[in-house]
């Protein structure tokens, strides 16, 4: 009999848990249409007003169709019996499910984490732009390397020179000849090509420079706290001028020009004409500037193989700042904001929960109800058979109890018949002391 109770009980705390259901899914569905009115007004274009009341009437618009959705679902599903209709509004309320994600989750996880999403951006974007920078700053740096190479061939034909004119180191006559015209003339070159390589190391360190001051002016766009707007803006202009100055560094990498210089040194080699008049000398002159002409293709050679390793390393490619919109910053990043997004979702399909308990319940009271209707259902042949059953168990009730007083009966009428044959011999009369009275005299001896 405490079937009926705990039916009776589920159903009362179900109607009174009614009212708050109500209320928690309107706060819920109202919830969401705040959070939706602060998503969508980042994505609309206008002037105020317009981008105001335009937000206004979609988040109304999700805030009714949320709660009217979960309303109808509340009703129905809990009442449905058959497994199949069940399974069909299980299938509705799926695709119902889907519908508010894609008209409102995506929009509250955009107002929840719209802002951290696009310092995320540009946090990445920063990265990408030093990354760059370096890169840049490398390959210039990397054409540096020739300059020692440079400046030792230029350092060796001026000291034959200065030998040849001193002492005829090379030709065994001293003197200015055409020996030390021709390496004077490589001696030359080289120092050109030596004071154009550190050239372009000065202007490649102002470039770095330079930034390296726009990335630390980018770097406090991204963490100074206050309205993203602004800062995204003064990020993008910054990034403009990075732009500028990555590829100005590009083009102070010099190492195509240090080839075509050494190629030159070799193919346009212009050996003077032997002037010695004295004896061979103009033999010897010949031999030397034959020599000094190998050395100087195996110096432009080594030159053109340095400057080809430079030349094959990757450029750095242009990179462009895409500015995003909140939204858009939030689904690019989504992985970095999966508790906004599980925050955004939480809000608009929590009522699947409750939609789920009152399912139960009513399956709980449906069972119930079944078995206390199977407990108090009785036919009349069932009743018959019963109180017959029950008049049979009293008469053997009433048998057993007779049967088992009948011993104690005889032992209390024993003693009377002893008493009444003592009566009769004479030997004893008894004399019942209950029945002597008041008035009676002294017994008699």
């Amino acid at each position: 009999m405490q079937l009926k109770p705990n039916a009776f009980r589920l159903h009362e705390t179900a109607r009174g848990v009614e009212t708050m259901s109500r209320f928690a899914l309107a706060v819920l569905a109202l919830a969401s249409g705040v959070y939706t009115y602060l998503g969508v007004r980042g994505l609309l274009d206008g002037s105020a007003s317009f981008v105001f009341f335009a937000a206004i009437i979609y988040s109304a618009a999700v805030s009714v169709a949320i709660y009217a959705f979960w309303t109808y679902m509340m009703r129905f599903i809990p009442l449905v019996i058959s497994g199949v209709q069940r399974l069909s509004l299980f299938a509705t309320m799926l695709i119902g499910c889907v519908m508010i994600v894609a008209m409102s989750s995506w929009l509250n996880a955009a107002a929840l984490a719209g802002s951290a999403a696009l310092e995320q951006h540009m946090a990445v974007t920063l990265q990408g732009y030093a990354e760059d920078l370096d890169n840049a700053h490398a390959n210039a740096l990397a054409s540096q390397s020739l300059l020692p190479d440079v400046e030792r061939a230029a350092a060796r034909f001026a000291a034959l020179a200065q030998d040849e004119r001193e002492s005829g180191a090379l030709t065994g006559t001293q003197g200015s000849g055409s020996v030390v015209q021709l390496l004077s003339q490589m001696s030359t070159q080289m120092t050109q090509l030596a004071g154009t390589i550190s050239g372009s190391r000065e202007e490649a360190a102002a470039l770095f420079a330079d930034g390296s001051d726009r990335l630390a002016t980018m770097r406090e766009l991204v963490s100074t706290p206050g309205q993203i707007e602004p800062r995204a803006d003064a990020f993008q202009a910054e990034a403009v001028q990075l732009s500028a100055v990555i590829a100005a560094l590009e083009q102070t990498d010099i190492a195509a020009s240090v080839k075509r210089a050494a190629t030159d040194l070799s193919a346009g080699f212009i050996a003077p004409v032997a002037d010695g008049r004295v004896g061979d000398l103009a033999v010897r002159q010949n031999q030397v500037m034959e020599t000094v002409r190998s050395s100087v293709d195996a110096q432009s050679m080594a030159l053109v193989a340095a400057a080809d390793e430079i030349l094959a390393s990757p450029s750095v490619e242009q990179r462009r700042f895409v500015p995003l919109s909140s939204a858009e910053a939030v689904i690019r990043y989504w992985s970095d904001f999966i508790p906004s997004w599980a925050g955004a979702i939480s809000i608009d399909l929590l009522p699947v929960v409750l939609v789920l308990v009152l399912m139960i319940v009513n399956d709980a009271m449906r069972r119930e109800a079944e078995t206390l209707k199977e407990a108090e259902t009785i036919t009349a042949a069932e009743m018959l058979r019963a109180m017959a059953l029950y008049r049979r168990m009293e008469a053997e009730g009433a048998a057993e109890a007779a049967a088992a007083l009948g011993p104690a009966i005889d032992d209390h009428e024993k003693p009377a018949s002893e008493e009444k044959t003592v009566a009769e011999d004479g030997t004893v009369t008894p004399i019942d002391a209950a029945q002597r009275k008041r008035g009676d005299g002294p017994r008699p001896a």
